[in-house]
């Protein structure tokens, strides 16, 4: 099974940002998973504002608990790629700017964000995008092969004014409410598995060591942090999710009402509860074959009152499940999550057939009709041959879209095939008087369909009177769409007609690859009426795919009826 977090950026529709904000994306979270699974990865990507007050020339993150991180990390920013170094039961990633030692400045540099700056909208963070110089952001991720870590801090770089040159963090490590995954058994035997996420509120910082002063001791803390009220939005996908789609207002984000999860939740951590008894959990069975959940969680602040003493929300509606009139502030920030699940799957590979002819599977468990569905694990590589009967083969539909005999495809979900034969039809021409007529396509079968331009000829001495049948009109051109069997006459003055040669030639070629032609009788010349049978064989390795010429159609075998010189072409392909 393969797992994997990604999380992206702000949503494009929320356009208000509090001027607190300070992370706009989810730090890596973990994945635990059951012993027969195998991590794929995690990922990380967000916005981050800078509101030190100051400029700043770098940032850096630190994960705890990591196993592995690979090699990548975002680098769509004025700092490029970020430093890996190992640190104690992690890594740190470190983005920052160079300093040049004969300007004594660094060449580059984050200004501080405007007032009250607006929503980012997940875009405009990045190199390249509209006043990214000046926007006072920007983004930074990274991606593990492992597991990403327990936990994370992130610190903005500032230049240390006692140490020219070189980069101190600044302030304290932003916190912000820390889901993480958990893969979970199935509820019910063959059940798809449950995917479930949690999410501890917000630990604040400890607060600064008192000065030693006599007196009596400082009050403690509060008991509770700060309070935030969370809704959560939640779809499925059928394929793997990747970490740049998870960006504003992309269709595979789930903002919609209709893919509302929960209305609210308030996080606030409670210093005395060690059970974890205020984390929220959202869970789950995978739906069909879905390969990935994403979820996005918005977080705004709680504007109502609280305990003057242990800072607890108290909720008009007493169990705070919602916020009542005056408790929702304003919007944090936003953060796009997803999960990568590799479930096994099977998809079902169903066939039609449209006329007379037939498919068969490689291993012939499809012989349709008949047999014509067949389910087969993903990934499979399914092998289709169609094989005409009375009819001529003309394409495939579905899974394949040519017109080759054999149709091969990867199964990555469930697939139709459709093969389609027709019957040819017939064109008669009859002559009275002097003339013939001569078509512009050879053969006398065609496909429904084909539109066929006949042009009458008179014999020098005589003149075309007119056409009978299927063509009407005395214009020497006439054009006959060939949807049934049709017959054309043409009427030309004069006598006797010249006597035709006692024999014709049959011309027979071959094309694309190498393969012969074998007549029935033998022979290339044949009296006028004679009907020839004519048999395409592939040399090894080579097949057979349709005639041309005065034969059509994708059987091997084929019948003419010598009434002139007449030319056949075979193609093989290898």
């Amino acid at each position: 099974m393969i797992q994997d977090f990604s999380q992206g950026r702000l949503s494009q529709v929320r356009r208000a940002l509090a001027a607190s904000t300070k992370l706009l994306a989810l730090a890596a979270l973990p994945l635990l998973l059951p012993a027969q699974t195998t991590l794929y990865g995690t990922l990380s990507n967000f916005d981050v504002i800078n509101d030190t007050g100051q400029v700043t020339h770098g940032f850096e993150i630190e994960l705890y608990n990591v196993n592995n991180v690979a090699p990548y990390t975002f680098s769509g920013n004025r700092y490029g790629s970020a430093q890996i170094t190992p640190i104690a039961s992690g890594f740190k990633l470190r983005w920052a700017s160079s300093y040049d030692a004969a300007t004594q400045r660094f060449t580059q540099t984050t200004p501080l964000a405007p007032p009250n700056p607006t929503a980012t909208n997940g875009h405009q963070c990045v190199m390249g995008t509209f006043n990214y110089q000046n926007s006072g952001c920007e983004h930074f991720g990274a991606s593990g092969s492992g597991n990403l870590g327990v936990s994370s801090a992130a610190y903005w770089l500032i230049e240390d004014p006692n140490n020219p040159g070189q980069l101190i963090r600044y302030g304290q490590a932003v916190a912000i409410p820390m889901p993480y995954w958990v893969m979970q058994p199935p509820i019910r035997p063959a059940a798809p598995p449950v995917v479930a996420v949690r999410i501890n509120p917000p630990i604040p910082p400890p607060p600064p060591a008192p000065p030693v002063v006599l007196g009596p001791p400082p009050p403690p803390p509060p008991q509770f942090g700060p309070a935030q009220w969370m809704k959560t939005y939640k779809t499925e996908n059928a394929r793997k999710v990747f970490l740049d789609e998870l960006i504003a207002d992309n269709p595979i984000v789930p903002e919609d009402e209709a893919h509302l999860e929960t209305a609210w939740d308030l996080l606030q951590n409670d210093r005395l509860d060690v059970s974890n008894g205020r984390q929220r959990q959202k869970r789950g069975e995978l739906g069909g074959n879905s390969e990935a959940v994403v979820r996005r969680f918005e977080f705004y602040k709680y504007s109502g009152p609280v305990d003057p003493v242990t800072g607890q929300a108290l909720c008009a509606d007493l169990t705070c499940s919602a916020p009542s009139p005056g408790e929702l502030g304003g919007f944090i920030g936003a953060q796009n999550a997803a999960a990568n699940i590799n479930v096994p799957a099977n998809f079902p590979v169903t066939v039609t057939v449209s006329g007379d002819g037939q498919v068969s599977s490689s291993d012939q468990v499809i012989r349709c009709p008949g047999v014509c569905t067949q389910t087969l694990p993903k990934g499979t590589f399914v092998t289709l041959t169609a094989k005409a009967g009375k009819g001529v083969f003309t394409g495939w539909t579905g899974a394949c879209t040519h017109t080759a005999l054999v149709c091969t495809f990867k199964l990555s979900s469930e697939a139709t095939a459709t093969a389609t034969f027709v019957i040819p039809v017939r064109l008669s021409t009859k002559v009275n008087g002097l003339g013939t007529i001569l078509a512009d396509q050879a053969g006398t079968s065609f496909l429904p369909g084909t539109v066929v331009t006949l042009t009458a000829s008179p014999s020098p001495g005589n003149a075309f009177i007119s056409w009978g049948d299927a063509c009407a009109g005395t214009q020497l051109t006439c054009t006959v769409t060939m949807d049934t069997a049709k017959t054309v006459t043409a009427n030309f003055t004069g006598g006797v007609a010249p006597v035709p040669p006692t024999s014709y030639k049959l011309i027979l070629k071959t094309a694309g690859g190498k393969g012969t032609i074998t007549t029935n009788p033998a022979g290339t010349s044949f009296a006028a009426g004679t009907v020839v049978q004519l048999t395409a064989t592939p040399d090894p390795g080579f097949t057979f795919t349709s005639w041309s010429g005065a034969c059509v159609g994708n059987a091997p075998a084929c019948s003419v009826t010598i009434k002139a010189d007449t030319t056949v072409t075979a193609t093989f392909i290898k």
